[in-house]
């Protein structure tokens, strides 16, 4: 996202933000952009000082100390995981099917499927999650 100054041909200034700069240039283009007096659509960016915040060392260790925080409990859930659960890759969907609609016995699985797959099976109320697989670390 970027933030613009922008000045009318009528002499009001205002504010607004955009995705990219492309996105401005496109909507002056297309006379998309109209100033907030109503009559004008002649609209220019004016010439901003980026506000940039330093951060503190402290909130930099905070943000890693989260991460790593984080990190730990995904590794923990993927060990948990594969210690109660059986591996069917990427059968998984197929395997999901079979216990929930042919009955078979059930069981803990986990595998691979697409998100749209996964959609597929929560709308066919399938119970089904997806989780963040993270690679495992040596340390």
């Amino acid at each position: 996202m970027i933030k613009y100054q922008l000045k009318c041909e009528c002499g009001k200034e205002f504010e607004s933000w955009f995705s990219n700069s492309e996105e401005f240039d496109k909507l002056e283009k297309k006379k998309m952009l109209s100033c907030i007096c109503g009559v004008s659509n002649k609209i220019s960016k004016q010439i901003m000082a980026p506000q940039v915040v330093a951060s503190k060392n402290t909130d930099n260790n905070k943000q890693q100390a989260v991460y790593k925080n984080v990190q730990k409990k995904l590794e923990d859930l993927r060990s948990y995981i594969e210690k109660n659960a059986e591996y069917v890759g990427d059968k998984f969907v197929s395997e999901v099917r079979s216990i929930h609609y042919d009955k078979k016995k059930a069981r803990n699985i986990y595998g691979h499927a697409s998100s749209e797959e996964t959609n597929e099976l929560i709308e066919e109320g399938i119970e089904v999650s997806s989780i963040p697989w993270v690679k495992k670390t040596d340390s």
